[in-house]
């Protein structure tokens, strides 16, 4: 029997990301233009892992590309902790740069939540820092995650106003889940935390008009957890092998997220593709929260 043809709209993360960088871009001109400030990010990588060296030199380029202020630090990986701490301290104090962020994951001898915590919170771009997190909980202005802003811009980009919707968030993590959760709630969502121990997760997504999947294991969501229409967001990014024999034997792998796309995308009224949705958000977020940072450390709102 032929395969049915996927009937869901396809989220284009590409598309939304090239339009945040394109006004970041004209913000960071009228912001030289008028109060000659530009915007000024720090990134620091520890070590040679080879996905964060891509993840450093992407950041490094869309920055520069979009007018800012770049620099990049790279360190050993036999780098110690008051060394590192060191560097963050003096990019705390540098007022040139108005965004700083140190690339996870960190080499296993050092402490990441003691390098997160050093950062400045007003300058803590990744949105990981304590303060910003009560500050996203207690509903004040701070800076938050990434990869759920761009999520969340994805889903007013497609939905519109979200008042009133059902929406759960299957992963609880500080890094995407929970701060999600809020910024759903900030919207007027109605808000279901759910994971890997949820009693029957299943049901509980098909709940959903709005269904985040941010928890960590491929193709976990199936079609028939999936309501009717529901709008789809896979924040899920894991390497798994080939299905053809051949390419999994020469340990060859590729990258799904967490819903298992094929049968989603029949059910589903929207969703984001694994790649080319949520993660090309992520780097166009950053330079938004590095102009919001610079804009808000010059007084300017």
């Amino acid at each position: 029997m032929a395969e049915l043809a996927p009937t869901a709209e396809l989220i284009d993360g590409k598309v939304y990301a090239e339009r945040l960088r394109a006004r970041v871009a004209e913000e960071v001109a009228q912001l030289r233009r008028d109060h000659g400030l530009q915007p000024g990010l720090a990134v620091v990588l520890v070590g040679e892992d080879p996905a964060s060296q891509i993840y450093v030199k992407s950041k490094g380029e869309h920055s520069l590309a979009a007018g800012m202020h770049s620099v990049t630090h790279r360190l050993p990986h036999d780098t110690d902790q008051d060394e590192l701490l060191k560097l963050v301290a003096d990019l705390n104090a540098d007022p040139l740069i108005h965004g700083i962020l140190v690339q996870l994951p960190l080499p296993k001898h050092l402490d990441e939540k003691a390098v997160l915590a050093a950062i400045s919170p007003d300058k803590d771009v990744d949105g990981l820092h304590v303060v910003n997190a009560g500050r996203l909980a207690s509903g004040l202005p701070g800076l938050y995650p990434c990869t759920p802003l761009g999520s969340m811009i994805l889903l007013r980009e497609t939905l519109g106003d979200l008042t009133g919707k059902r929406a759960v968030v299957v992963g609880r993590s500080v890094l995407v889940g929970r701060p999600i959760a809020q910024l759903l709630l900030q919207a007027d969502c109605t808000v279901t935390i759910a994971h890997s121990r949820t009693k029957d997760l299943p049901a509980v997504c098909r709940e959903a008009d709005i269904l985040v999947a941010a928890v960590g294991r491929p193709r976990m969501i199936r079609g028939d957890w999936i309501k009717p229409g529901a709008t789809v967001i896979d924040v899920g990014i894991n390497r798994v092998p080939f299905d053809d024999p051949q390419k999994a034997a020469a340990g060859r792998t590729k990258v799904v997220g967490d819903v298992h796309f094929k049968e989603a995308s029949q059910v589903a009224g929207a969703i984001t593709p694994v790649p080319g949705g949520v993660g090309l958000m992520t780097v166009a977020v950053l330079l938004q929260n590095t102009v919001t940072a610079a804009r808000r450390l010059a007084g300017l709102e």
